[in-house]
């Protein structure tokens, strides 16, 4: 079994289901006993939100490099940033080492369109709906014309998840505002959504939706599982 080196802590709301999710997975294809061979480096958020507020990008993206590279020397065989937000760094941080990044928006993008969608909306922080390095990988290396809600519902979207979401908060009425806006999006044509934020499962889920929902953090921890169990080219 190879070892998953985790950037965590952005938040460690979703890490936690991240930890929780390899280790099912691994159990669920091993049984027994068995668990995922983990390394984790988990950050202080604060700090890494500071970044992003002043737009201090390169700053940001050479702290995760720097942990990537700690990961690798402690003997990961591959690393995952556990945020969607933070893949926006994802090429500074695979350059910073040499075992592999598994890439969150790969992962997703490959999902959606293995479901036939091709219009998923996309739910995530301000950062990864108003950037394109997000969109753009959906577009362009997926095929797909992924969507986003309008200023005042992204506004909205983002806030829940820092102000509440991020804080282990879940509110009934925020529940309900995500759904006001994809039902919106399912209106406008949207034929499946993509939970861009890795803490938004944690308000609503597949059951809520009138659409497809694909969760950006069971996505990438499963695949990562599968990763971990196959044995590299070269092994004996």
């Amino acid at each position: 079994m190879r070892t998953i080196g985790l950037l965590g802590g952005m938040s460690w709301e979703s890490t936690a289901v991240y930890y929780r999710r390899l280790n099912e997975g691994v159990r669920e294809r091993l049984g027994g006993l068995h668990s995922a061979k983990v390394i984790m480096h988990s950050v202080d958020f604060e700090s890494v939100v500071a970044l992003q507020k002043s737009d201090a990008w390169d700053q940001a993206g050479a702290l995760l490099a720097g942990l990537a590279r700690d990961l690798e020397i402690a003997g990961a065989d591959c690393v995952l940033i556990c945020t969607n937000t933070m893949h926006k760094l994802a090429d500074t941080v695979q350059r910073a080492v040499s075992i592999p990044l598994l890439h969150i928006t790969d992962v997703t993008g490959a999902a959606v369109a293995a479901a036939g969608c091709r219009r998923p909306l996309l739910l995530a922080t301000r950062y990864t709906m108003e950037q394109d390095f997000y969109l753009a990988q959906l577009r362009d290396k997926h095929g797909l014309s992924p969507m986003v809600p309008d200023a005042e519902d992204r506004a909205a979207v983002h806030d829940i998840i820092f102000d509440e979401l991020c804080r282990g908060v879940v509110r009934e009425t925020s529940r309900r505002c995500y759904l006001d806006i994809v039902a919106t999006a399912a209106a406008d044509g949207a034929d499946s959504v993509i939970l861009g934020c890795t803490e938004i499962a944690l308000l609503i889920g597949a059951a809520d939706s009138p659409v497809p929902l694909f969760d950006t953090t069971a996505l990438h921890a499963r695949a990562a599982a599968q990763w971990a169990l196959v044995s590299p080219p070269d092994a004996a």
